[in-house]
């Protein structure tokens, strides 16, 4: 490959970086590259010091290994059956892929064959912006021509026929808005038309594969474009039924004015309507982890009331009920909503300064004070009432006096 740019980001002078890649050019000189997001990023200025480090090379699995280990290197087979070997360097991975064509691909799944091209291997990637490869020396070639071009400028366009790269692997439909959402300038037409066509191909994905997709581009600092862009091509609908994307546009116009860090868990709830039955939809949709799941059941319990304007005491006895989290996500969400900004910050701050206090007795304590069966639980109750109502002031011995019957 001719190089055409010449870069030295910090990683590629990394001790463990050239240690993995010397190994590599010492089993096969000049047939190994970095490939895809630690070069892209380079272009696109949003490099970062724990960027994965990918690397492609004309050597098989087996040889790879073989030339790690002979260098002392950990070989893990993290991926071995689509040629993916993970080489461990003082701590940090590097994921070493064999080249590849595709042989046959389902929407899912590719069944590969090994190659010595690199353009063959460049054109069963996704998008333009991804497939620029630079050697040990930072030489960077593109087999793709416009790949640096739409690196610079933040273009993420499909290689070759949109269509068809959707049909070899449907999540790429989420991926093309998840770099949009975080390296992209202006969506692309086509490729959004693409998108809308082939939506209904995502119903081949797992779950599981969906959410970890979705959650990467709500992280981004505002997704708010791609989202959109979701909602129009329908593909928001696709995965997430009855969500709407201005309630993401409100919230990220929220964070930038309260200087609040992105979340991708609030993106998710800002898009839906708060009430439980749909939060169990989504949670069995994706296939949420079960704190995550836990977390949006708390951020919709109908128990909650508003946050906005409430008394200290109250304030109190909500966190005490529901959590620091859940009332910080119902905090952030109502000012997002009603654009009520001005006191958000020393709302949150109030939340989160508040120690979530324990009630300090319990059942042995009722049992000790002479209560038996069901009276027990009554008279706890009674008497965490009556903590709760005193804004949490009532100590152990007043609440001990609570549960001796009255006489």
């Amino acid at each position: 490959m001719t190089p055409i740019e010449r870069i030295a980001p910090p990683w590629l002078g990394h001790p463990g970086t050239q240690a993995v890649m010397a190994a590599l050019e010492a089993a096969r000189p000049a047939g190994s590259r970095f490939v895809g997001g630690c070069v892209r990023n380079v272009f696109r200025g949003t490099m970062q010091s724990d960027d994965d480090i990918d690397i492609a090379t004309q050597l098989e699995p087996p040889a790879v290994i073989a030339a790690l280990e002979a260098a002392g290197i950990r070989a893990l087979p993290t991926g071995i059956d689509h040629g993916t070997i993970t080489a461990i360097h003082g701590h940090r991975p590097f994921e070493i892929t064999t080249l590849r064509r595709d042989v046959e691909t389902d929407g899912r799944r590719a069944v590969v064959a090994f190659t010595q091209n690199w353009a063959e291997d460049a054109a069963r990637r996704d998008f333009r912006l991804n497939a620029l490869y630079a050697d040990a020396d930072g030489h960077v070639a593109e087999p793709i021509a416009g790949s640096l071009a739409d690196a610079r400028s933040g273009r993420v366009i499909f290689i070759g026929d949109a269509d068809e790269r959707l049909r070899e692997d449907y999540l790429r439909i989420l991926r093309f808005f998840r770099f949009n959402a975080w390296y992209g300038e202006a969506i692309d037409g086509p490729g959004l038309e693409a998108c809308a066509r082939q939506k209904s191909g995502l119903q081949k994905i797992a779950a599981e594969r969906i959410w970890k997709e979705l959650k990467k581009l709500l992280a981004a600092p505002d997704p708010s474009s791609a989202v959109l862009a979701m909602e129009e091509s329908g593909v928001l609908d696709e995965i997430l039924p009855g969500a709407h994307a201005d309630g993401v546009v409100a919230l990220c116009e929220a964070e930038r004015q309260a200087g609040l860090p992105a979340e991708a868990m609030q993106r998710v709830m800002a898009m839906l309507p708060r009430r439980g039955r749909e939060m169990d939809a989504v949670a069995l949709r994706l296939r949420l982890s079960n704190e995550e799941s836990r977390r949006l059941s708390a951020w919709a319990s109908a128990g909650m009331d508003h946050v906005q304007g409430l008394a200290p005491r109250d304030l109190h006895a909500a966190i005490h009920a529901y959590g620091h989290e859940a009332v910080t996500d119902r905090a952030v969400l109502e000012a997002a909503q009603t654009e009520q900004l001005g006191d958000l910050a020393a709302r949150l701050d109030a939340i989160a300064g508040w120690p979530r206090p324990a009630f300090p007795i319990g059942g042995d304590d009722a049992l000790a004070a002479g209560l038996a069966g069901p009276d027990v639980g009554r008279a706890l109750r009674a008497a965490e009432a009556a903590w709760i109502d005193s804004d949490f002031t009532l100590g152990r011995d007043a609440l001990l006096a609570l549960l001796r019957p009255q006489r």
